[in-house]
């Protein structure tokens, strides 16, 4: 009889087996990679959306607690505001603190004091996540260095914890003068002055008040700087004169790592992302209390 013997028919099915194995291998393979493929971006899509989200809700809350201080204070603080020694200026984060749950820090900031008073030893080490775009790459902290001349470099000046949102000047850069000259701008965070909301003459609804930057363009801060510090005025502040995101641009304006845009607090407490093709004039008059 022709048939097959035993051991023959081990060997067919070992072969049997081994050839599916490595087929189906190289299949899930093949599934696999396609998979990563389609799934990867919206993965990042999704985990962006998130982080967007939560940088709406950062800017919400601090819309909240600028409004319980006008409710208390009947005006948003001062953008910045000088010590005695007229050698440091505090930012307007400083007096939300209490309204931003954190009434300890509040008392570690003794305003008083220029900031590198070891009294505010503390405070200058106090990073907070609320005030941090988590799109945003950033440093616990940054080095404030002096303005650079042709002759020498930039001095360390002092470390300070980085912050992502920041007051509405105006359209004028923040830096454009020293800042003890009291350069006043056209928006809602000023230099020792308090601006209220009876203001706002364009509407609280068409008048954003605070702006993201990412670190990326200016390293910033929410505490405070140093009066001799580069761009010292624009680590607080930011203006509305160029687009979110433009490119080249100066280091007071606003800008993300969101896609498309920056998320901006209105007046009226609501976040929006301002889109980077906004038409000029438009988004300058944003920034506005009035037209000008």
């Amino acid at each position: 009889m022709y048939g097959i013997t035993e051991s023959q028919l081990r060997s067919s099915r070992r072969s049997s087996v081994q050839g599916f194995t490595i087929l189906e291998l190289l299949t899930v393979m093949g599934i696999i990679a396609v998979l990563v493929i389609l799934i990867l971006p919206a993965v990042g899509s999704a985990r962006e959306a998130a982080r967007r989200m939560q940088c709406v809700n950062n800017l919400k809350q601090v819309g909240i607690a600028l409004h319980q201080y006008h409710d208390t204070y009947a005006s948003f603080p001062s953008g910045l505001q000088w010590e005695s020694s007229q050698k440091s200026a505090y930012g307007w984060s400083v007096g939300l603190l209490p309204f931003l749950e954190q009434p300890d820090l509040y008392h570690q900031v003794h305003r008083d004091y220029p900031l590198s008073h070891d009294s505010n030893e503390a405070a200058r080490k106090q990073t907070l996540p609320m005030l941090l775009c988590p799109s945003d790459i950033t440093v616990p902290q940054f080095t404030l260095y002096s303005d650079e001349s042709a002759f020498a470099p930039g001095k360390a000046l002092i470390e300070l914890p980085t912050a992502s949102y920041f007051g509405v000047f105006g359209v004028s850069e923040p830096d454009e003068a020293d800042l003890s000259s009291h350069h006043r701008g056209e928006g809602t965070f000023l230099e020792s002055r308090a601006v209220r909301l009876a203001e706002l003459l364009n509407g609280t609804s068409h008048t954003v008040i605070v702006g993201e930057r990412t670190m990326a363009r200016v390293p910033s801060t929410w505490l405070g700087v140093d009066g001799r510090g580069e761009d010292a005025a624009c680590r607080l502040l930011g203006n509305t004169f160029t687009a979110p995101n433009c490119r080249p641009c100066d280091e007071c304006e606003f800008a993300s790592r969101h896609p498309g845009g920056a998320n901006f607090l209105w007046a009226d407490g609501h976040v929006s992302l301002v889109s980077e093709t906004i038409d000029q004039d438009v988004y300058r008059k944003m920034g506005c209390r009035s037209d000008f």
